[in-house]
């Protein structure tokens, strides 16, 4: 019998030790507590801890400004907190929900934000890499959501920002062509490396990597013996670009080597 009492009153301390455990320290938190714990965890760089209570907030209060305002911080402290995909998620059901709200234009910003910083980490400042040679997906889909943002709202605060990330972004995925075109030259596949430089000329007119596709695309033509081609090219390239630096090289008619455009 003394052995079933002891498991007995182990049994009862093991109960109230978990119980104790269990406690949840924001039972009982109205929704501005929620509110505001979350926000001085957001003005300390918690994101992870403001998320938490911002999720706990809406749990409990579903409904009521502090709620939509939560949804709202939510996908800035994605953003900061470095989850491109969370935040995008988080800016999509905002946008579903409210999309009267007047801050909505900002959560479209914030949306191609997130994805135009993808991958530009701590690392990224180590191990510098320039952006047109990665994976193109996510400078799309930033520019798509920033357009979104520009169609939708022309007067928003943020639209010229917007516009000048568009583009930077275009800039980008037109050099990411010359990337893919220079590798194709490298390795002989002149036809290829021809078609990607016409991709950038039809496709990213007024960007950058204009003169040096038409760089490419002479050295290219050279290579295969289409000279007359390669001369459109050139012509083309000193009536618009008439200092660049190629420029000389390439009326020396010295013979083309097989090296990457600078």
């Amino acid at each position: 019998m003394r052995f079933f009492r002891i498991l007995s009153i182990i049994s009862l301390l093991l109960l109230s030790g978990c119980s104790t455990m269990s406690e949840d320290e924001t039972e009982g938190w109205t929704a501005e507590k929620f509110y505001q714990t979350a926000k001085e965890a957001m003005d300390n760089g918690d994101y992870p801890t403001a998320i938490d209570y911002f999720t706990k907030l809406e749990a409990r209060y579903p409904y009521g400004r502090y709620a939509q305002q939560a949804q709202l911080e939510t996908v800035y402290a994605h953003y900061k907190s470095e989850e491109p995909a969370s935040a995008v998620a988080a800016a999509d059901r905002f946008i579903k929900l409210h999309p009267r709200h007047p801050s909505v234009d900002y959560v479209y910003y914030l949306r191609g934000l997130a994805t135009f910083d993808q991958g530009q980490g701590a690392l990224t400042n180590l191990f510098p890499q320039d952006r047109a040679e990665r994976d193109p997906a996510s400078l799309r889909e930033s520019f798509n959501y920033f357009k979104e943002l520009v169609t939708r709202f022309p007067k928003s605060r943020y639209t010229p920002d917007a516009i000048k990330r568009m583009t930077e972004l275009r800039n980008t995925l037109a050099r990411h062509e010359l990337v893919v075109a220079d590798y194709y030259l490298r390795r002989g596949s002149h036809l290829a490396a021809v078609n990607r430089a016409k991709y950038v000329l039809e496709n990213y007119q007024r960007s950058t990597a204009i003169p040096d596709a038409l760089v490419l695309m002479v050295k290219a033509y050279r290579l295969m013996g289409i000279e007359d081609l390669a001369n459109d090219a050139l012509r083309v390239l000193e009536m618009n670009h008439p200092d660049h630096k190629a420029l000389s090289e390439l009326k020396s008619n010295k013979s083309p080597e097989k090296e990457s455009i600078e």
